[in-house]
């Protein structure tokens, strides 16, 4: 039976991530890295794709914890099990920080009686299309396949058995008793690396997560939900490069049974400005500047080449294929790893990279001249093609058109370069080139990008459509928030948009501009930017209300998936969306006073 996404919750080592459902089975992990093959994929197809299930051993397939919760300030689950014989226990999932292999720790400890407790294990190389070939070492299990090894140990050790192409334990805890399970990846043409102790690591991650979460300097009304929030855009880093993907997943689906699956396992551009805003916003410096220090390696280069996104370590190359063996989450195929988007035009990133960069700067990042050369190239790249069609920022696999939003970007990049140059005027540039520019860009999307008769941008010049990514005109400062024009948007897209109180980014009825069939759910990124919008325009309690409606869509332990069926009251689209849980943290922000994260609000 296919778990609801919200069902999910994630762990990680800052290097990747894997999914626990209630039901107790790891159904998603990816190692080494987020974008590795998967060796539980049973999120995209089935058990016979790989999981690791730990639950009562006489607990049916669709039988959950108890309840659940993340140890406050970690990324260190807690699940609560209660047996039909009075017992109970509680697995403990977690990822310590690496030192040299990714390891999956499952710690189970008995708290009242006795339990009978199952541990059932199917390994399954290469997004489970791999059987790796098991075998006893020393007392542990050792799977290999190909490039893959891993190996299963238990602390104390416990019998284990293979059935069924997987390999099974059932033991029993009693009341203060633990057992630990430790699962260690390695390339399998190297030695195994030295074991961890499960029980030092788990007071260590602890440890290290509270130290992180502590520095934390957010002190409004929604501290909880940041801090959850700041946590998962955490754990979505890569830390050796500072990369943040911009999801956990590949190819959940934005309509059930639809063919909207795409691998959100990379760094987009685009999150750069609001991400690098809201890490500054709440005191995480070290974070922001290796963002910030990623964003200027991965644009490195001709200005011609850049790209929409990048691998988590500035790779260029994602190449989109199929896999035709899953069956895709909920039976929504095609499942497709890679992202063939990254070779889209996608003029607005210029600016989300401009915006970024001054961003940091104004926050007291210290500056950096080849980060400012960048710029300049950058600037005389997107001077001599704004006027071009692009797919916008939604990634459109129909025709170019010439994107509202986009063109406001072109307007942003401008403005930052003129901003940046009046307050360092020993740099160099041509600061009433620039402002020729921002002009000129100004007036073309007044003019074009703007129905006079409904008193609404639109989404393209000549279009009838609306998008959401137009209630950023007041946050980027292209016009002030009481302009007549933004309040008109505001509406329209409430109106036109709006899904039960939510957003979509734009509509997918009729010929949809994306050239798509199906539908989608409300995107969640795009509701956080309507409460931005409502607080900006003056209507403070309608933005609380629709933020707190947000806040009731997270799942049980806090994270939100990139969009959500309001109809249906289910969680949709990859999991966990960074693009939300930024949302949620500049929202909040906006709220308690202290202005937007990630630019300015007004000319």
């Amino acid at each position: 039976m296919t778990q609801p996404i919200a069902d999910y919750a994630l762990i990680g080592d800052l290097m990747t991530s894997g999914l626990v459902g209630r039901d107790g089975s790891v159904d998603w992990l990816c190692l080494p890295r987020f974008d590795s093959a998967a060796c539980f994929a049973a999120l995209l197809g089935d058990e016979e794709n790989g999981h690791w299930r730990i639950a009562p051993a006489a607990a049916p397939a669709s039988a959950q914890c108890t309840r659940r919760a993340y140890i406050e300030g970690t990324l260190i689950l807690e699940s609560f099990w209660e047996t039909e014989d009075g017992g109970s226990f509680k697995v403990t999932d977690f990822m310590p920080q690496r030192h040299t292999a990714p390891d999956v720790m499952r710690i189970v400890e008995g708290l009242t009686g006795e339990s009978v407790v199952n541990s059932t294990l199917r390994l399954r190389f290469d997004y489970g299309h791999v059987v790796p070939w098991l075998r006893r070492c020393d007392g542990d299990r050792v799977a290999v396949a190909g490039p893959d090894s891993a190996w299963l140990r238990s602390e104390p050790p416990v019998p284990t058995w293979g059935e069924d192409r997987s390999t099974r334990s059932e033991f029993t805890v009693a009341a203060g008793e633990r057992v630990a399970f430790v699962l260690t990846w390695h390339p399998s043409h190297e030695p195994r690396p030295e074991p961890v102790d499960p029980y030092e690591a788990l007071e260590q991650s602890v440890a290290d997560w509270r130290e992180w979460t502590s520095r934390c300097t957010y002190d409004g009304p929604y501290h909880e939900a940041v801090t959850r929030s700041l946590i998962t855009l955490k754990a979505l880093t890569y830390a050796p490069t500072g990369g943040i993907a911009a999801a956990a997943t590949t190819s959940l689906p934005e309509e059930l049974g639809g063919v909207r699956n795409w691998d959100y396992r990379y760094c987009w551009l685009r999150d750069s400005t609001l991400t690098l805003g809201a890490l500054l916003a709440t005191g995480f410096l070290d974070e922001a500047r290796a963002w910030r220090a990623w964003l200027l390696r991965a644009v490195a280069g001709d200005p011609a080449d850049l790209q929409i996104m990048y691998g988590i370590g500035g790779e260029r190359r994602i190449p989109e294929v199929e896999l035709p063996w899953l069956k895709g989450y909920a039976s929504s195929a095609p499942v497709r790893i890679g992202n063939a988007a990254v070779d889209q035009l996608q003029l607005d990133v210029y600016g989300e990279v401009l915006d970024s960069l001054y961003v940091a700067r104004s926050a007291g990042l210290p500056a950096e001249w080849h980060a400012w050369k960048i710029q300049l190239a950058l600037l005389d790249f997107l001077e001599q093609n704004w006027r071009r069609p692009d797919e916008g920022l939604w990634e459109v696999r129909g025709p170019r058109r010439h994107f509202t939003h986009s063109k406001v970007m072109a307007w942003v990049a401008a403005d930052r370069a003129v901003r940046t140059l009046e307050l360092n005027p020993s740099l160099p540039g041509n600061a009433e080139r620039w402002r020729a520019m921002r002009d000129e860009v100004h007036n073309d999307v007044c003019e074009k990008g703007y129905d006079p008769e409904r008193g609404t941008f639109t989404q393209y010049y000549g279009s009838r459509d609306l998008d959401a990514a137009t209630l950023l005109i007041p946050r980027v400062g292209f016009l002030p928030p009481d302009d007549p024009r933004v309040i008109g948007t505001v509406d329209a897209v409430c109106a036109e948009l709006g899904r039960s109180g939510l957003v979509r980014r734009y509509s997918t009825e009729g010929l949809p501009v994306d050239g798509l069939p199906g539908d989608e759910g409300a995107f969640l990124a795009c509701s956080f930017w309507l409460a931005d919008a409502l607080y900006l325009t003056g209507r403070e309690k309608e933005a609380r209300e629709l933020f707190e409606r947000l806040l009731d869509v997270r799942n049980d332990v806090g994270l939100l998936a990139e969009e959500y069926d309001p109809v249906a009251g289910r969680q949709l689209g990859n999991f966990p969306q960074a693009f939300s849980h930024v949302g949620l943290v500049n929202t909040a922000l906006t709220l308690g006073g202290g202005g937007l994260a990630g630019g300015p609000a007004t000319d």
